[in-house]
């Protein structure tokens, strides 16, 4: 009797003593974004709020009924003082275990991207891979922007990550901790996105709706943001990155439209070497497309030719506008320390920029049309 006893006794004490001071689920508030900022000194941290109740896809949710997006502002001394402000007065207690993206203002990266990121991730709920984003607009008017159909902010390519079928999708969004593990490489290869919105492509019924996209890049030197470049201008880095699963090219000669072709996965090689003291590089890009438009007859080898001419005048401006910022879109610089080291220490001894305009010396564009489509294109 008395080991049965003492049995129920110990059942009861390990079912009853395990959750008792845990918070309810609908006792939180749920941070899926971060803002950072910083001005006059002080650091300014934005959470994020929604409800996932009107978030999650139900039947009794109205497609198209506009859901509102709480966002919470603290200030402190230390971002860590920031971001523990933002939770005292929001009611509830914050979980940080869904956030999924983090946008600082350029102030806020031009203190230091390492000591943003060392913060953040002290949390031990948020997570290494949160997409990270710069801009140049107010944090607030990012955090609340929303997707078409007045669909969530969860629905918009800043949490998406998602590349669309556009000639300025170039810029793929990138995650902390490579951005991270980029800038403590030699040549600082990094880059963050910027993240913009547009107020002129969309409406409803009559009344603008902006809509967010990936406007171009920020670049860093030793952990601190150095210069911007626009989509524009990064239009040759998208035949650096075999990820972009399609990209347009306009094809035309003396202000005249040819053809509009679609790519898909480039892919680049460089081979670095050393001429008269100076790292020089080859380039080569391989790739495969098929015509989506044809405005004016031209054969399929023109047109490949045309393309090819194109994709290397691409390659050419985005290098040279990355001279000006002394940035590195490429990642020229690291390949070159990957093969010359003790080079490149001596190099970087004297000057932190080694790359000139004559930096690159060949670029091979080697284009395969596989298909025209319903169109077969003519003979040459």
């Amino acid at each position: 009797m008395r080991g049965r006893r003492f049995v129920i006794l110990l059942l009861v004490c390990l079912l009853t003593g395990g959750c008792t001071r845990l918070p309810e689920v609908q006792n939180m508030a749920y941070a899926t974004a971060i803002g950072i900022d910083y001005a006059d000194g002080k650091w300014i941290a934005y959470a994020q709020i929604l409800n996932f109740a009107t978030v999650a896809r139900t039947e009794q949710i109205a497609l198209g009924k506009s859901f509102p997006v709480w966002v919470g502002e603290g200030k402190g001394d230390t971002l860590a003082l920031a971001l523990t402000d933002v939770g005292r007065t929001a009611q509830l207690r914050m979980f940080w275990g869904h956030v999924k993206v983090a946008v600082m203002s350029e102030s806020a990266m031009k203190m230091g991207v390492n000591n943003i990121y060392g913060t953040v991730n002290r949390y031990r709920e948020v997570r290494y891979n949160v997409l990270v984003y710069g801009t140049r607009r107010p944090i607030k008017d990012i955090l609340t922007q929303k997707s078409i159909l007045n669909l969530s902010p969860l629905d918009t390519t800043m949490f998406t990550a998602s590349q669309m079928s556009s000639v300025q999708s170039i810029v793929l969004p990138v995650t902390g901790n490579k951005v991270i593990a980029y800038l403590n490489e030699k040549g600082e290869p990094a880059y963050i996105p910027s993240i913009d919105f547009d107020d002129v492509d969309w409406t409803e019924d009559k009344k603008a709706k902006p809509m967010p996209l990936i406007s171009g890049a920020y670049f860093f030197h030793g952990m601190k943001m150095i210069g911007w470049l626009s989509s524009e201008q990064l239009t040759g880095v998208r035949w650096d990155d075999s990820r972009l699963e399609r990209t347009p090219i306009e094809v035309d000669r003396g202000g005249e439209a040819i053809a509009t072709i679609m790519f898909k996965h480039p892919k680049m090689r460089v081979r670095s070497y050393m001429e008269n003291g100076e790292p020089r590089f080859d380039m080569r890009v391989d790739t495969d497309g098929y015509v989506m438009e044809i405005v004016k007859d031209a054969d399929l080898e023109t047109l490949a030719r045309y393309a090819e001419e194109d994709i290397r005048e691409e390659i050419k401006k985005t290098f040279n506008h990355g001279l000006r910022i002394q940035s590195d879109p490429f990642e020229l610089t690291q390949k070159f320390y990957r093969k010359y080291p003790k080079e490149f220490n001596r190099m970087k001894a004297s000057k932190p920029y080694i790359l000139t305009k004559d930096s690159i010396s060949k670029i091979d564009i080697h284009v395969h049309l596989t298909t025209t489509g319903k169109y077969k294109g003519t003979k040459p």
